[in-house]
């Protein structure tokens, strides 16, 4: 089962606020750790969302909202994507994160093809399977 980590922006990440050195230390010890277990498939950072937009759909119209959003509680400041047996074993592997106070970090279990056997046609699956090795290919 795959995973995404979800790291909640705090005030100092939507503000900017670089983390200390001894904060990233730690976190590029975590991230050896999951990567040596096997655990972690990908993870960054995000920049806070003053340097980003968001894309509103309205029927055939599309709008451009620039950042920063208000909401700074729900914004995201990174994330990890995982792989684990379970959701208790992506919880331990969380709990063992180095992070500040006042960090949220949310766990979602990532859909994977058999979620959508009900409606998944054999061509669906082929270009899904295609797609999945030209970005394979890339990276």
């Amino acid at each position: 089962m795959r995973f995404m980590i979800l790291v909640k922006a705090t005030a100092e990440s939507e503000a900017g606020v670089m983390p200390s050195h001894e904060l990233l230390e730690a976190m590029g010890k975590f991230n050896d750790e999951m990567i040596k277990a096997g655990v972690m498939l990908a993870g960054d950072g995000l920049h806070p969302s003053s340097k980003g937009a968001r894309v509103r759909f309205d029927g055939s119209k599309r709008g451009v909202i620039d950042g920063p959003f208000a909401e700074t509680k729900e914004l995201l400041a990174g994330f990890w994507l995982i792989q684990a047996r379970s959701l208790d074993e992506a919880i331990e592997w969380v709990k063992r994160a180095p992070m500040d106070g006042g960090t949220e970090l949310e766990i979602r279990r990532v859909f994977e093809m058999e979620d959508f056997a009900e409606v998944m046609t054999p061509d669906l699956r082929a270009q899904e399977d295609r797609q999945r090795a030209e970005l394979a290919s890339r990276h």
